[in-house]
């Protein structure tokens, strides 16, 4: 049975052309590295001392760009947390509408304090100290308790 082959894939049919890249990662560095290697003069080879100084610059340098995506990927995931981006309203007061959970209807205006945040699918979810658990963007007024104390004394 005979194979029919791809054309694009024949040598003549690639690409000849360069793109050169302005980013030089590991690869690059390897490439070059190898090259330097090849191509050294037999009478008078790279000293090893330099070899070993481009290799411990070459860990340190991967070492550094690894952790900076572990960074970058922390602070991503941080952003996106509900939990993250509400706990600040710990130990602050909320002023919310309550919701009479038989008929759906709203009722009287409400104030607590905040305890805990939480998250159910994906919403940020206020647990309050009087028992109530609200959505975050329930809130009507957010107050900080310890300034109230303060105006009062």
């Amino acid at each position: 049975m005979p194979v029919n082959l791809d054309p694009s894939l024949y040598l003549k049919n690639q690409s000849s052309a360069r793109t050169p890249s302005t980013n030089l990662g590991k690869d690059e560095f390897l490439k070059i590295l190898m090259a330097q290697l090849q191509n050294q003069d037999p009478s008078n080879p790279m000293d090893d001392k330099q070899f070993i100084s481009q290799m411990a610059q070459f860990s340190s340098l991967e070492q550094t760009m690894n952790m900076a995506n572990s960074i970058n990927n922390l602070v991503e995931s941080q952003m996106v947390s509900p939990v993250i981006k509400y706990s600040h309203m710990i130990g602050k007061e909320v002023t919310y509408r309550s919701i009479d959970e038989e008929t759906g209807e709203t009722g009287e205006v409400t104030s607590s304090q905040v305890v805990a945040v939480s998250q159910y699918e994906g919403w940020a979810v206020l647990e309050l100290k009087n028992g109530d658990q609200i959505y975050a963007d329930a809130a009507i007024q957010v107050s900080d308790p310890t300034e109230k104390a303060e105006e009062e004394a």
